[in-house]
């Protein structure tokens, strides 16, 4: 089979496709998947510039796939699956290939009303979403959510989550989401994000009546963490993810501690594929009746052409990007 492959660390010119072996599934722990679909991530980017950890080389990259299940338990023959991994493209080769083994225990149905390409742009973003905001923070019908990072990705897909159970969902970015975007139908205000953090958390206040955020999702961490801070309500939730711009932030403990503030990290790379796949079966009836749906695939790439679906992420292209092997 081909697979697009880097043995060292670099920029994306290090990706090369290659032929390899083809997969066989091992006994019935196993599945060979054969990828109609697998999405670009900026972690993919960032594993292959050396920036993420575990990553053992010679590797092919990928963590979001969907396919046809080619080889495995019988049950599963001819199934149409998808699926994501903090362990897929990192320490296991990955979806950026025509064929992908995985544990049997990570096996997920594909939702029918999704193509293959729009749900190979679902793992990443909405695990991790679904992480922070249910599984951490415990978000709440009568809540208000404020989402930093609204108009990306990850901020998308919490918007949809917010929206789903019944929050307040207020959307925070340098850029207000485009109305053909899920982000855009899901929130119910939007702040713009300058420079001043404090009036950022003002702006949040006005709209909650005063109280500011019960959970804000920031999907952008670092440079935002002032303004996510200022716009947490008593007792309010911070869910972080990233850093962008600076690993470090100063916090007055003082505030911190008369707010009753906590502070959640949430890493999807500390879920494996069996992990990440039951997600995604909690995931597959909201996307099944229409309640989410994945943000525009906006590049396509063969797999003879996958160093250019990287150059493509790496220079800002807006949506999502597909390799289609």
């Amino acid at each position: 089979m081909r697979a697009l492959r880097f043995s060292r660390f670099g920029d994306p010119d290090v990706l090369h496709v290659t032929d390899v072996p083809d997969p066989v599934a091992r006994h019935h722990c196993e599945a060979v998947v054969a990828v109609r679909s697998a999405s670009v991530n900026p972690s993919d980017l960032k594993n292959v510039a050396g920036r993420m950890e575990g990553t053992t080389l010679p590797r092919t990259p990928g963590r979001d796939f969907s396919g046809v299940v080619v080889d495995g338990p019988p049950e599963w023959a001819g199934v149409e699956v998808w699926g994501t991994g903090g362990d897929i493209g990192f320490s296991r080769d990955g979806s950026h290939a025509e064929y992908l083994t995985i544990p049997t225990t990570a096996l997920a149905r594909k939702p029918e009303r999704l193509s293959f390409e729009e749900a190979s742009v679902v793992g990443v973003n909405f695990v991790v979403g679904w992480l922070g905001a249910v599984e951490a923070a415990r978000l709440a019908a009568w809540e208000s959510l404020a989402v930093f990072g609204v108009s990306g990705g990850v901020g998308g897909a919490v918007a949809q989550i917010g929206r789903a159970l019944g929050a307040r969902v207020i959307g925070i970015d340098r850029v207000q989401p485009a109305d053909d975007t899920p982000a855009a139908s899901s929130i119910d205000a939007f702040v713009a994000l300058g420079g001043d953090p404090q009036d950022v958390g003002a702006q949040v206040e006005r709209l909650t009546a005063g109280k500011g955020a019960d959970v804000v999702y920031d999907a952008v961490g670092g440079v935002t963490t002032p303004a996510a801070l200022a716009s947490l309500a008593h007792h309010g939730r911070l869910v972080v993810i990233s850093s962008v711009g600076t690993r470090t932030a100063e916090i007055d403990l003082v505030d911190l501690y008369h707010n009753e503030t906590r502070i959640l990290g949430c890493d999807s790379r500390r879920l494996d594929a069996a992990q990440s796949g039951a997600r995604l079966d909690l995931l597959r009836p909201f996307f099944d009746r229409g309640s989410f749906r994945p943000l525009p695939v906006t590049g396509r790439y063969g797999l003879e052409n996958g160093k250019g679906a990287y150059v493509a992420l790496a220079n800002g292209t807006r949506g999502r990007v597909v390799i289609c092997p």
